[in-house]
């Protein structure tokens, strides 16, 4: 996979425009001032927790003795669920990482798992696994995704006016398409190594 296909794949894990409609309801009752200021210790928190699975996801995939095509099949799964709730949404609305309580939000639910959820975990493990000896490069592309990320979601408020929901909704479906069909390759991969290690 190359490095924009990483970075690619893993903004449309994060799923920037899907999470607008979400945030601006968790920053509701925050004052105006800070709300930027929440958002932007938020994406940081994430960027950072990615970076440390990033980096230590290799270690950890050792330790629990997986190979590599097993991570493949796995994390084809998770994406192909995340991709499925992005095109068919719960019913209750409460998005892809649910619903959160009053009050300020610190780490849970906006960091994690809203930018950084179990399937950016996953996909990193993955990409480490696959290909381990390109950590620099998948570390750019995570970079790059959660810039363009923060980006998106720092300029929520006028794109959710601009754009409007049925638009974001729109959008959201379109990724998780897209997202859907990363999985299904992802998940086929995997088999095709495990049939092929087997034969």
């Amino acid at each position: 996979m190359t490095t924009l296909a990483a970075g690619i794949m893993l903004f449309l894990i994060m799923d920037p425009l899907g999470n607008i409609p979400i945030f601006l309801s968790l920053l509701k009752d925050v004052p105006p001032k800070r709300r930027r200021r929440v958002m932007v210790r938020e994406l940081l928190i994430a960027l950072g927790v990615l970076l440390g699975f990033l980096i230590g996801g290799q270690g950890l995939l050792n330790l629990l003795q997986l190979k590599s095509d097993s991570i493949s099949i796995a994390g084809g799964i998770v994406l192909f669920l995340i991709g499925i709730r992005m095109v068919f949404p719960p019913a209750d609305g409460g998005g892809i990482f649910g619903k959160s309580g009053g009050g300020e939000p610190f780490i849970v639910p906006m960091a994690i798992p809203g930018v950084a959820g179990p399937s950016a975990m996953a996909a990193l493990l993955l990409l480490t696994n696959t290909q381990p000896g390109r950590t620099a490069d998948w570390a750019i592309a995570l970079v790059g995704a959660w810039l363009a990320t923060a980006v998106i979601l720092l300029c929520s408020t006028y794109l959710f006016r601009w754009l409007g929901e049925s638009v974001l909704t729109a959008l959201e479906r379109v990724m998780g398409m897209l997202l859907i069909a990363l999985s299904v390759q992802m998940f086929m991969a995997g088999v095709a190594a495990f049939l092929h290690l087997q034969l």
